[in-house]
Parts: C-alpha cells; structure tokens; sequence
C-alpha cells in the first residue's frame, strides 16, 4: 500500500475527528460497554494514531490496544504522538502505558503488511474485542474485506471503521472541469494499493454485505469531511490534481488549469466518507 506522510496525517486528523458520526461512536461505546470494564483492541493501518485519540475516551477503563502499521516511521510517530496526547505516558519496553481521562490504555505497536490478511493479528488466545480502522478500506480491495470479516467473525469481535470514502464530492465554487476530474480521480482510486484493485467507493457496501453474512448487526452513518479554504483544502485539490494526471483521462494542461483555480481559494470541498459499525450475533 502507498504511504502516507505523518505530516499530511496530522494535517487531516481535526477534519477526520469533526467528521465522525457521533452516534454511530456513541453505539459502539456502549456496545464495549458490555463487554466489561477491560477491552482488546486492534487498529488496522493505525498511521500516528488518530483512531485511538478519536476513541479511547468512548471505550472502557482499561484498554489494552495492538497498533498495527506496515511503515515504521509512522508507528515511530504515533509513539511519539500518543505520549504527547496522554494524561501521563511511561514506556514499558516498546509499549506504552497512557493515562487518558481517567482510562489506563496499555499500547503496543507492531510492523505488520496488512495484505497478508488479518488472521496473524488475531491471536486465539487474546482474541481482540474490537477491530477498528480509520480511512483505510477503500485501499482495499473486495476480496480482502471478505477474508477479513471472515477473520474478525470468527474471533467473535466487534468491527468499527469510520472515514471510508464514498465517492461524493462537491467543491464551491463550481468549476467547469469539476465532473472530469472527479472522474480521472475514481478511476485513480480503483487501482491496486498492494492488496488487489481497490474497493474504492464501493467499500462500505462490501463490508456490510460481508458482515451481514456473517451474522452480525450492521449500521452505517455518513461522516463527510466539510473542509474550508486553507492548506487541507488546498493538499486535497493537489492530491486530486496529481491523482487524475497519473490516469492521463484529463489533458494536462486542464488539469493544471483546475488545479490553479482551486489554489488558496475560498468556498468549501465536501468529501463523502461513511462510518460502519458491525456487531457479533449475540
């Protein structure tokens, strides 16, 4: 899978949280609830660690959670952001123990590539009660979701992932070239990141299909990003304009004429992600 840069994490991660649906978060915190004051955690593709700041303050007590990554710098990162997040932090080894309000959450961090499917990370001794992820699977591809709801069904564990992207846009002021981009940017979307071509758009509905199969209770809510003029709107008309030359779908030069004239200026880009929450039957 592409990287991503701890710097473009950081930059993104006040949208990511403003954009969560807080219902959907709320179910899954009493759903944890019920599982006791102690919990296991295992967060996919965890870059600097957003996905644990979003939710440890949801969750039980104590939380014992496993940050898996396949970059080292960005799990050197999230150690470094997770102590400057926490309450109080003491290194254990090369975990952490964190105080953040008034929980104790234990955290270890482990170099995994997740295209070699979940079933490694999920220890049958110490199954995880929840498995989470943040902006992830529509990397992945519709094969791969199968496999691991597979993974995550037969631990008996909860699944929460938010920020998957839909495939909504809408930028303001309109641009004549809007349509075309946007259209070079999903075709862009739907190639292979390292786990076969990429569910795109189209992940939310895998997953719920998949999860349904399975037996369990499945929810969704839409968790759109409503990003104003500033250097996160401006990552993104780059990230898109870069996205959409590489399919070569738009001539160049009206891709950089799109480019300029969404560079530093005002109005709002709404971008459609939607979260999902899958319970276990029972």
């Amino acid at each position: 899978m592409s990287g991503f840069s701890p710097a473009w994490l950081a930059l993104r991660e006040p949208a990511d949280h403003a954009a969560r649906d807080r219902d959907l978060a709320a179910a899954l915190g009493r759903a944890m609830a019920a599982r006791g004051e102690s919990v296991r955690v295992l967060d996919l593709g965890c870059g600097t660690g957003s996905n644990l700041r979003a939710l440890a303050g949801l969750l039980p007590a104590r939380q014992d959670w496993l940050l898996v990554d396949h970059d080292p710098a960005l799990l050197g990162a999230a150690r470094a952001a997770l102590i400057a997040f926490a309450d109080r932090a003491e290194a254990r080894g090369d975990d952490l123990l964190l105080s953040v309000a008034g929980r104790a959450l234990s955290v270890a961090f482990r170099r995994a590539d997740l295209a070699d499917g979940l079933v490694p990370l999920l220890a049958p001794a110490a199954p995880p009660d929840l498995v989470t992820a943040a902006a992830l699977f529509d990397l992945v591809s519709e094969p791969w979701i199968a496999a691991a709801s597979d993974a995550v069904a037969r631990a008996g564990a909860l699944f929460y992932t938010a920020l998957t992207f839909d495939g909504a846009e809408s930028w303001t002021p309109p641009h004549p070239d809007d349509a075309a981009i946007h259209a070079a940017f999903l075709a862009h979307q739907d190639r292979d990141k390292g786990f076969g071509p990429a569910a795109g758009p189209r992940a939310t509905r895998a997953l719920e299909a998949a999860f349904l199969a399975r037996g369990y209770a499945v929810a969704q809510a839409e968790s759109p990003w409503r990003v104003g003029a500033g250097p996160l709107q401006d990552a993104l008309a780059a990230g898109k304009a870069a996205a959409a030359t590489e399919t070569g779908l738009v001539p160049a030069e009206r891709v950089a004429a799109w480019r300029a004239a969404r560079a530093g200026r005002a109005g709002e880009a709404v971008i459609g992600h939607r979260d999902l929450l899958a319970l276990p039957p029972g």
